[in-house]
């Protein structure tokens, strides 16, 4: 082909800003602070930021439309008309307020104003959470929003050669639910929903675009061909017509695989293929895809942070300049959207040693790893001081003594089948428990972690910055913790937790006390909304240096000399999905040494009198792979960690574990495979889902199904809660049930939290009464 084609591009840019001024902008908005005019301001000149840099690191092309105030699926759904019924008096009066009702929930009892938010699950395997849209059987789709045509107007406007982003209908409906009491699938309403996508790609045409990019990332599922190629036969089919218009039809996260043979004849005019995690494509993709249609190679990894191996992936890239004829052109490009990684390095220098930093790549990087590529295909001369100086950062981190501890791989190869197992069998543990924990009918607790006030946030600061000691700090903690179980105590509450107020994350907390990770100084990444994470860095073999959580726990019990207070640990599985993970060795094998670490603090926990442990693993559905051909093993390996964290205590100590926002009956086997004792499990959100997932495959064990939803600041009512604890009645036992919000309560405010609690906890008493 001829090099002069080659194109650099990325499919999306991370949209909170280098300081996470989006974050600041929504919560503003949300706060009342700022008006809507500012906040259209504001983002405005973020977005105008965003495509400066691109250009700025050399990209051909930038995306438009990839931002977002709060979810890009939810964006798309109420551009085409998807709002359900309960928004839409919201909708007339204000669009951007049921935008956020559908996002968050809306209580607003001066308007008489109390409706949920939409469900919330995983974006694929990763730890972005997306709104799921709900189909009504009398579904109507219209033209609601003119978001994506506006931005790539205003990218135009400011001389950028922009490329518009939208998702694709076949994605939107897949990942979509029907309403409730419908009976059609959502995907029976393809053909109404697609003149409303041609009347966007019209505009966007009038607008002057040339390419849009199309992303159907759920062409990297398996997929029933009988179904699925039918339907995007007839979408390209239509969107064809669109005069002026070329589509790149993106997926990514896996391999294309069986989809690629139909995929590749479908008529568009690019096909992107993620050759991070989908490299087995290249050969298939080479021989399939037509000479007149462009192949972008996503070669720049957009979900670790490893500095990308320049030369292997030169290779790549040259293989598939060199298969192609000289008229076919090819693109370089990152594997997925940019969303995943955090915005820049420039911060981390000085905070991070000189070696670690050479080892890393956030999104600016990588987006001028992309342009090296893309250069030194075409003359590799200009670019080979950039290529030498990678190459010798990618044997830095190979060659680091840092990396492996034969201390660590050796106690992980020593292990026998013991470490996996209980002393008793779950019967036995429970009838033990009962009469050590002498908790009544239906018991009530919280999920972990209580409001992180500004006054909480003000202390860790002035800590950090020398302003506050390490005793004054520690007296601070005491005070706020023990007002927390006094808190609870009063509101009834039956098992009490310490509030987590020493910890700023649930992964990240944890990793600071373990070898084997680093911490970045503003390496955020948004999880949902507004929420961002900074995830921890795993660069080598982990180990407990010594206990991280003993000395809180016991004195969070000695607060309360009635009723347990749980020790609260992050499961190795959740710490490994959530953070950014070394790629030298098996998954596997860092989570079984993260597995051992907790094991030990567990051990210790329980030696100091804790008589209730929670091992959470919110992450365990997002770590299952996206191929059924690959569940197996990954869910032996995941299931197995689990049982080696939390099997080394006796019969008395309860081990609870939670798990949120995902399908579970993909899983609920596995949950089963814990064998832990109690499980708290998201629930509200989802139409009561897991009903049917007790249903088809049971549960011997307690669990605690959630009975509100914390990610919304809407309080339930008692009627509310009450309604959904009868309905889990019929599926649960009334001795293995218990009583919970969904998640924990980090992120919500003491008066919410109060007043939900309290109707929780009269729940559960009024339950005990019909009981008596």
């Amino acid at each position: 082909m001829s090099t002069s084609s080659l194109k650099s591009t990325i499919l999306g840019f991370p949209r909170m800003g280098s300081d996470r001024q989006l974050k600041k902008l929504v919560e503003g908005y949300w706060a009342g602070k700022i008006t809507e005019t500012e906040l259209a301001d504001g983002s405005k000149k973020l977005r105008a930021e965003h495509w400066e840099l691109q250009r700025f690191y050399g990209l051909t092309e930038v995306p438009a439309g990839d931002f977002s105030y709060y979810d890009h699926v939810l964006d798309t759904a109420y551009a085409v008309g998807v709002v359900p019924e309960r928004y839409q008096a919201l909708d007339k009066e204000n669009g951007l307020q049921a935008y956020f009702a559908m996002a968050r929930g809306l209580q607003n009892k001066s308007i008489g104003v109390d409706v949920p938010s939409l469900e919330m699950k995983k974006w694929f395997d990763t730890n972005y959470h997306f709104m799921v849209p709900e189909i009504a059987d009398d579904q109507q789709f219209s033209l609601h929003s003119s978001k994506i045509v506006d931005e790539y107007k205003e990218a135009k406007t400011l001389g950028y050669n922009a490329r518009p982003v939208i998702l694709g209908p076949v994605t939107l409906l897949a990942l979509s639910k029907s309403a409730k009491d419908s009976t059609s699938k959502p995907l029976d309403h393809l053909s109404k929903l697609i003149p409303v996508y041609v009347q966007i790609l019209n505009q966007l045409a009038d607008a002057g675009a040339e390419w849009v990019q199309v992303d159907e990332p759920v062409l990297a599922l398996d997929l029933d061909a009988a179904v699925y190629q039918p339907a995007f036969e007839q979408v390209y089919g239509e969107f064809a017509k669109v005069a002026g218009l070329k589509y790149l039809l993106t997926s990514y996260f896996d391999r294309l695989g069986d989809n690629l043979t139909w995929a590749a004849a479908l008529p568009v005019n690019g096909i992107h293929l993620d050759l991070v995690r989908g490299s087995s494509d290249i050969d298939a993709a080479l021989d399939i895809i037509p000479e007149d249609k462009v192949i972008s190679v996503g070669l720049v990894n957009g979900r670790n942070i490893w500095k990308a191996n320049l030369g292997k992936q030169l290779a790549v890239l040259n293989k598939v300049v060199s298969a192609r004829s000289t008229a076919a052109p090819v693109w370089v490009s990152s594997s997925c959207s940019l969303l995943h990684s955090p915005h820049s390095l420039k911060p981390e220098t000085g905070h991070l040693d000189q070696e670690t930093l050479g080892w890393l790549s956030f999104a600016e990087e990588k987006i001028e790893e992309v342009v090296i590529l893309a250069a030194a295909a075409v003359d590799r001369s200009k670019v080979e001081e950039q290529l030498q100086s990678n190459a010798a950062k990618v044997l830095s981190r190979q060659q680091s003594e840092r990396i492996t501890r034969p201390a660590v791989q050796q106690r992980l190869a020593a292990l026998d089948k013991t470490f996996y197992s209980r002393q008793a069998s779950f019967t036995e543990r429970q009838q033990v428990q009962r009469a050590s924990l002498k908790l009544p009918l239906f018991p009530t607790t919280t999920i972990g972690s209580f409001p992180q006030t500004a006054e909480v946030r003000k202390a860790r600061a002035q800590f950090r910055k020398g302003a506050l000691s390490a005793s004054e700090y520690q007296e601070f903690l005491d005070a706020e913790t023990r007002k927390c179980i006094e808190w609870q105590d009063e509101a009834g509450l039956d098992v009490l937790v310490h509030g987590e107020f020493e910890r700023t994350d649930m992964v990240e907390f944890f990793g600071e006390h373990l070898e084997g990770f680093v911490f970045t100084k503003k390496g955020w990444v948004q999880s949902y909304g507004s929420r961002c994470v900074k995830p921890p860095v795993i660069f080598g073999d982990v180990s407990r240096p010594k206990a991280m959580t003993v000395d809180v726990a016991r004195f969070a019990q000695s607060c309360s000399p009635n009723k347990p207070v749980k020790g609260m640990l992050t499961g190795p599985v959740t710490i490994l999905q959530w953070s950014f993970v070394r790629d030298d060795q098996p998954r596997s094998q860092t989570a079984g040494q993260i597995a051992l670490a907790i094991r030990d603090e567990v051990v210790d926990l329980e030696a100091a009198g804790i008589k209730v442990i929670q091992v959470d693993e919110p992450a365990i559905r997002e770590g299952l792979p996206l191929r059924k051909t690959d569940y197996e093993a990954y869910l032996k390996w995941s299931v197995d960690v689990f049982r080696l964290a939390t099997t080394g205590v006796k019969n008395e100590t309860q081990i609870h574990s939670h798990f949120c926002y995902s399908d579970f009956n993909e899983i609920f086997t596995a949950i089963k495979g814990l064998d832990a004792d109690v499980i708290t499990i998201e629930n509200s959100k989802s139409d009561l889902k897991l009903l049917g997932a007790l249903e088809v495959h049971g549960y011997a064990a307690e669990i605690g199904p959630g009975l509100y939803d914390i990610h919304s600041p809407r309080v339930p009512s008692v009627e509310e809660m009450a309604a959904r604890f009868a309905a889990l009645q019929k599926y649960v036992p009334a001795e293995n049930l218990w009583a919970n919000p969904d998640c924990g309560l980090k992120t919500r405010g003491w008066a919410e939290v109060k007043e939900a609690l309290v109707n929780l906890v009269a729940v559960a008493r009024d339950a005990r009464k019909q009981h008596e």
